[in-house]
Parts: C-alpha cells; structure tokens; sequence
C-alpha cells in the first residue's frame, strides 16, 4: 500500500561520512508469500548474528508495512515502533525473527516493493524497496542466502518465479485452505543484499533457449512476456547469449547459477533490474520486430540486457557497501555494456553515441544545482542519484583507468576485483585499489574523480616556433555545489599531430597525462606545420577550448585518420557557426557545407557515421555553449544552418536518402544506411518543405520496417504540410493496440519544433490513451516535451506551468518518476531573465505543496538553494 511521507522539513540527509558497519547481520532470509492482487501476506524468518560487541537492538526498516505479528525465537513479542522501523531488544549474539505483514499489490502505484503490472505480480527493491516487503535492515551491505516459498491462485499466476534455482514446486492447497492453488520453492544459494530480491508470478509464456559456459555447464534460459509478445523476444535472447559470450572472452567472468530467467513488464520506474537469476525489465528493453521497433530499439535492448546480465560479477557477485558507492556497480557495468556495444556493431559510432549522451544529460547536470561527484556526499531520497554523473561519468572514469593502465593491466585489476571480494559489498576505493595493486600504478591524484564535481575545461595551444613544436595546455575545474575550490585532476588526453599540408600523422597517437594545471610538452623533429587532434576517442569527459587556425577544423574534419576526432572537428565546425548566429553575428555557412559535401562524397566513410556526422548539433548542446540561453535565437540559427545546408546539398543529400532498399536486416551496414537516409531527408526538408513532405510521406507509406516508418514521421511532425496530420493517423491506427508503439507516437509530437507544441501536448495530455500511472507514456510526452528546448521554453512561462502540473499530480502517484521531471526547471540560472524568474517561480510554487514527496523536494530544493 502506499502511504505520503513525511513534511518537507522532517527530511533527514544521509551523509557518506556518517557509515557505520551494520549492528545485525542476517546469514539466512526465508520469505513464504500468498500472493493475491489485492491482498499478500508475506511471512519472513530471519535468522540474525550481533555483528561486534554492542548492546544495540535489532533495528528492521518498513516502509508502509505494519507487523501482524511478531516472535523473537517463537515466542510472541508486541512491536514496538519507532517511526516506520520496528526495534526488537535481545540479549543473546544470535536470534531467529519471525514477521507476518500483509500487502495490497494493486493500490501500489509507486512501483516499488510488491506491485501489479497488467495482471502480472512483480517486485522492485532497489535501492529501497524490500522494507515495502517486509521488515529488514534492508541495507547492501547485509547479505543474505534467501529461500522463498510462494503459493497463488493457479488460473491467474501459473508461473512462480524467484531468485536462484527453483527447488520444488506442485498443487494443492495453501495454509489458508483455499483450492486451485499451486505452490514453488526457489532458493539462491549466493548471499545476496535485499535490493536484489525478486520475485513475479503471472500469466507468462516463455522463449527458452539454453547457453553453455566456458566450464561446460548447461545454464537454461527463459525470457517470460505475455504469450502475444513471445514472438518479439528472439531478440533479446540473441542478445542475452551473445553477452555471456563476450564477458566470457573479455572478463572471464562465468554465469553461476543454472537457470537465468528475464521477465518483462509495462510498469516500470527503470530501464531494468539485475536481481540475481531474475532479472526484471521493462518492457521496451526486451519486445522488439522490425514493424515494430526502431534500429536504436534493437541497439538498446541489446545493450540494457548486457547491461543487466553482466550486473551478475558487477553488482551482484561483488556488490556496494553502501549506496554512495553506486557508480561502483552502475559505472564499472556502464562501461562494460559499451564495451560489448562497440564490439557487436561500429566501435566510432558507438563512442559517438556515448559522447552524445553523456553531453547532453551529464555535462548540464555537472554545470546545474543538482551537480555531485560519481561518490556523492550526502543525499536525502537515494533515487535521485541514480544519475547520468554516477551511471555515465562513472563509465568515462573506468574507461580512464583503463586508458591510463593500459588493457592488460586493466584486466588484470578487474580479475584481481573480482577475486579479492567476491561475495562482500565494497567501496570505490577498493575498486581503485585492486587497480593499483595489480598494475603497480600509483592511483591517488586520479581518486579526485570520484570526489570533485564539475566538468574540468581544457585549453590547448600548438605553437610552432622554427624546429620547435610545444603543446601548451591548461586545466580548470568549475565551481560546483558544496565545492568551491577544486585540485587539478589527471586528466588522459589521446593525442596526434597532424600535417595541415599532407594529412599525415606528423606525431604517432600517444597518451598525454595532465597533471598540473598547466604544462607544456614538446615535440621533436616536427618539420612540417601541425595541426592538433587532441582527447581522441573523448579520452577524457572534459570541455576542450583549442586554438584554431583558419581552416583547421574543415581540414581535419577531413583528414583526421580517427573517426571520432574527424567527426569532433566538424561537430566544433558547426557549434562555432551556430553560436555566432545565435549571437547575432554574420554567418557564413559555407565551410560547413563544403564539409559535409565532402564527408557525403568520401569513399572512405561508411554510411553509419556519415548520418552521425551530418547531424547538427542539439539546441541544448549549443545553449550549454553560450553564457546565457535564449532558446528563441538558438532555435533561428540552427534552423538557417539547416536550411542553408538543405538548399545548397539538395542533391548529394536526395541520393542519401535513395541509397539502399527498405529491409529489417540488422547489420551495421544496413542500420547505416537507414540512419543517413533519415539525416538526409530531415535536412533536405530543412530546405523545401514541399519536397521533404512529399519525400518524407513516401518514405512512411513504404517503410517495412519501424526504422524507416519513424524516421519519416519524426520529420513531418515538425512541418506545415497536409502530408503531417496524414501520416500521424494513420500511425496511431496502424499501432493504437501496442503500447509501445504508442509511445512513440506520444513522443514525437512533443519532440515537434513547432510553435503549436505546446498546446497539442497539453492536448494529448488529456487523450484517452495518457495515462499518469505509467512511467513510459509519462515520460514518452511530458519528457520528451522538456527536452525540447524551443517548444518548452516558450516566452510566455506556459510550458513551465504545464510541467509543474505534472510534476505535482505524478508526484501523489508515483514519487520517483515526479522527480525525474524536475531537472528542466532546475536549470533556471542558465536562462535569459525572463525565463529565469518564470522558470523559478514554478520552482517555488512546488516546494510549497503540501505532504510533498522527499523525492521531489531534494531535487527542488537543490535547485532553489
């Protein structure tokens, strides 16, 4: 059941500094559940050790629960409370605890601790959801062997399923008499802390498969979805045997169990969850056909399921000792599901997404209110950390490790990782120091990453005197909440000189360590003039600021012999004419084009980057570029470069656009060519929208697959032409039964730039098909709507208002999710005045809500203050 929280100013912070070792620890939890929608009860044994010498009680956290009954080694005891947690005094080391609770599934809309999802019976625990369960310390670094028992109604829940192996299972009746119902006994055999516990039971169908592991062990597979979705499950399963595979080879790392089970779901606050042997998803991560389903779909699927499968060594196996350690398990495994990404398709796109991501969702968060270092230092509601800084900066960290030590000694700190605390919940430092000790390498300034906030800036200079040739470079770290002065980091920059004249890599690629905040390194027998490709392969998350002479970057842009440094040059290429029209400068688009004529033109170019690097620029991206946004004149020179670049391309982009038949196959050649396709269609609509809607409308009418069909409308939702309104109803018929689908249709409309936008999400908002109580339609129209920056910062306030709104109703629903809207506003500072004061006023007008959720008011608060 759900409950509010507390007043705002009850809200207790939680500080890193503050750790204490558990008083109890819990070796064995034996869980027996009769499950029903609308009323659980959950038996819990306990068997609890004194963890020292204490004469601290047993205390066992609930969220919204309330004890039954209660026996200390089975002799009834009255509860005694103290808040939400129940405090239980004992004498002796050691003490079996007994707990009845009862919970109600249906009525839990937070989606956290046992909830209903389209007549399915699911669990979510973490960070914080087994004390919505039952009674427990309910903290990681309590590890447990669980046993569960489970009995429901047949009809409806013929599957049972938990973590580990299942032991037993049959018919017959449970301890409340009742008839047609069955019963299963699961056991995982590896102490686990209770944010991995899972349990489902439902009407499913399974797509099973098995793998063999290295050791020759049979695992069997199952991914569970209604019997309507099995079909759309090969997919992931392909995915999910090729990541054993990979973390295999690249790790070592072998499955441990003998079943390995995924189950999806509609209802889901997250992407998916690691619970050990069951992992739980939702379902846009694992349904998936070509009619259906986009080529960034199937991307990342593939990548959510490797993600969470490889959590079993990164998370699971060895886990967090307490949850400021998060980026220990979420940024490791981040890093390792890019690693299997870039090996399964184009390792320079792959980075280039990474990079795109990390830019447009961490670098603002490191330069908002709501910055914190990858380790943070305090936190009231420990959701609103799961971060692009701890999951995505905390990738970019290892992956500087890595770079640092090289791959082998990287490997072998992961073995040596792995094996010294295989089976304990452990820190950062510890993870650092398994590095050190297996490479010999001195770590301890490199540590400042997981400590300082901020994204550091880097300035480069070549200069080139005579025979002489100095690379003059430069660091500072931005001031950031809580840490107004910061030490120069170590900084990795992947580094080449190249020749201006001749093209050629004048300076083999080498690995520069920045340490100081300046340093200048030279370079011997440099004859020719040079130009500087610097942080290839975004070696480092930083800000690069590198003096430029004429034409360089359209030369490098060029001639660079790494992909992501060529495409990095004629990104710069284009943000540096795009923010001097935003500023009202003369613009001269011709080197841009020219650019992309001949990055159209090269040979040398597979199609699968050329779309990648013929994608201007985001409007935030530039916004975060300039001291103060005005999203208005963002919005015009973007849209000039783009019509400019339409008009003088029409033709090498129309061939673009022709290239290649329409297909579902799933190469990266054939994924390539589907994405230029739709860059060169956007931007030849950019220049005739006469024509871009006819090319666009016929692209849609003949798509076979999602791709295609998406892409296609992605562009005509934004133009004023007959072919727009066309294709979106014939989308919604075509798909108005497949809520994912749907999603998309949601989606796109908010993300129009359009000046109408506004107005037709509000519209839609009140569609019958919106729905407040699910996290996917909630963040398919009111999220993509303020990641829109023209149409949501429109002048008037209006959409500001219109967030707020949501904010506030999602926020009696489903906490988590509210929160997650705030970050938009919280930007407030970066805005012209105007916007500011409006974007502030929202601000306030949700803190001052009454009974608000502790979610909603950290991130509020944070921003305000």
């Amino acid at each position: 059941m759900d409950i509010r929280t507390a007043p705002a100013a009850a809200h207790a912070e939680t500080r890193r500094d503050d750790y204490r070792p558990p008083d109890w620890l819990v070796p064995e939890v034996a869980l027996d559940f009769t499950l029903d929608p609308d009323r659980s009860t959950v038996r819990a044994r306990l068997t609890v050790e004194r963890n020292g010498a204490h004469d601290r009680p047993l205390r066992l956290e609930g969220d919204g629960i309330a004890a039954t009954w209660l026996k200390v080694d089975g002799a009834p005891v009255e509860p005694v409370m103290d808040g939400p947690t129940l405090v239980i005094a004992l004498s002796g080391d050691r003490a079996t605890i007994e707990t009845e609770v009862a919970l109600h599934p249906a009525a839990n809309s937070k989606l956290m601790g046992l909830y209903a999802s389209g007549g399915i019976l699911c669990t979510q625990c973490e960070s914080q959801g087994f004390r919505r369960i039952s009674f427990h310390p309910d903290r990681p670094d309590v590890l447990s062997v669980y046993t569960v028992r489970m009995s429901a109604d047949k009809a409806r829940f013929p599957v049972l399923l938990a973590n580990g192996n299942c032991t037993a299972s049959g018919d017959g009746q449970d301890g409340n008499g009742k008839e047609g119902r069955h019963w299963a006994e699961w056991n995982d055999p590896f102490p686990k802390p209770s944010y991995l516990f899972a349990l489902v039971a439902g009407d499913l169908a399974p797509n099973r498969d098995s793998f063999t592991t290295m050791s020759g062990r049979n695992v069997d597979l199952g991914i569970w979805v209604r019997e309507a979705d099995l079909a759309k499950t090969a997919h992931a399963m392909a995915a999910l045997k090729s990541s054993m595979a990979w973390d295999e080879r690249t790790y070592g790392r072998e499955y441990d169990l003998d079943l390995f089970n995924i189950v999806a779901v509609d209802d889901f606050n997250f992407g998916a969850m690691e619970n050990k042997g069951l992992n739980i998803f939702n379902s846009r991560y694992i349904l998936a056909d070509a009619d259906t389903a986009t080529d960034g779909d199937f991307d990342a699927i593939a990548g959510v399921v490797a993600h969470e499968y490889f959590h079993n060594w990164s998370g699971d196996r060895v886990t967090c000792r307490d949850w400021f350690q998060l980026s220990l398990k979420e940024g490791f495994t981040v890093f390792r599901d890019q690693g299997f990404s870039a090996d399964m398709g184009s390792a320079a796109v792959q980075r280039i997404d990474d990079v795109r991501v990390l830019r447009s969702a961490q670098f603002p968060e490191d330069a908002g209110p709501l910055a914190h270092p990858v380790r943070p230092e305090s936190y009231l509601e420990i959701t609103n950390f799961y971060t692009a800084t701890v999951y995505n900066k905390g990738a970019e960290v290892i992956a500087m490790m890595r770079t640092i030590l090289g791959p082998d000694r990287f490997r072998a700190g992961s073995d040596l990782y792995f094996d010294r605390h295989d089976g304990e919940a452990v820190t950062c430092e510890d993870f650092v120091k398994a590095m050190e000790d297996a490479s010999g390498i001195n770590l301890a300034q490199f540590r400042l990453w997981y400590s300082q906030a901020g994204t550091p800036t880097v300035s480069a200079r070549l200069d080139q005197d005579g025979g002489r040739t100095v690379l003059h470079l430069s660091q500072s770290v931005p001031a950031t909440p809580g840490q107004s002065t910061k030490q120069p980091m170590v900084i990795p920059l992947r580094t080449a000189l190249i020749g201006r004249d001749s093209g050629a890599e004048l300076a083999p690629a080498q690995v520069i360590l920045l340490t100081e905040a300046e340093q200048a390194i030279a370079f011997d027998g440099i004859t020719e003039p040079a130009m500087l490709s610097i942080n290839r392969d975004f070696s480092a998350p930083i800000i690069l600021d590198v003096t430029r002479a004429a034409g360089e970057l359209e030369s490098l842009a060029e001639h660079d012999p790494n992909p992501f440094a060529r495409y990095e040059a004629l990104q710069e290429l284009m943000l540096r004419t795009l923010i001097a029209g935003a500023n009202g400068e003369p613009v001269d688009p011709a080197p841009v084009i020219e650019a992309m004529r001949r990055t159209l033109a090269s040979n040398a170019l597979d199609p699968a980057f050329k779309g990648e690097a013929l994608l201007l620029p985001s409007e935030s991206m530039i916004g975060d570029r300039m001291p103060l946004v005005d999203p208005d004149a963002i919005h015009a020179a973007r849209e000039a470069l783009r019509r400019a670049i339409g008009v003088a391309l029409a033709d090498p982009l129309a061939a673009a656009q022709r290239e290649g038949a329409p297909g579902s196959d799933l190469s990266p050649a054939a994924k390539g060519i589907r994405r230029l396709r739709s860059v060169a269609l956007g931007l030849i609509a950019a220049g005739d929208t006469l024509r871009g809607a006819a090319l666009a409308k016929a692209q849609f009418d003949n798509a076979d697959n999602m791709t295609d069909r998406q892409g296609a409308l992605g562009i005509l939702v934004s133009l004023d032409a007959p072919e727009r309104q066309a294709a979106l109803d014939g989308f919604y018929d075509r798909y108005q039964a497949d809520s994912l689908v749907i999603d998309k249709w949601f989606g796109l409309q908010a993300a129009a730039q359009r000046r109408d936008t506004l107005a037709a999400v509000e519209a839609l908002a009140r569609h019958s098909d919106f729905s407040m109580t699910n996290p996917n339609r909630l963040r398919a129209l009111v999220g993509s709507l303020a990641m829109n920056q023209w149409a949501f910062h429109t002048a008037s306030g209006e959409g500001y208002r219109f967030l707020a709104d949501m904010i506030l109703a999602s926020d009696r629903i489903n906490p988590q999710t509210a929160a997650r809207l705030v970050p938009p506003l919280g930007r407030w500072r970066r805005f012209e005045p105007g916007r500011a004061a409006l974007m502030r006023a929202q601000l306030e007008r949700i803190v001052a809500e009454p009974n608000l959720s502790k979610d909603v008011f950290e991130q509020v608060s944070k921003s305000l203050a």
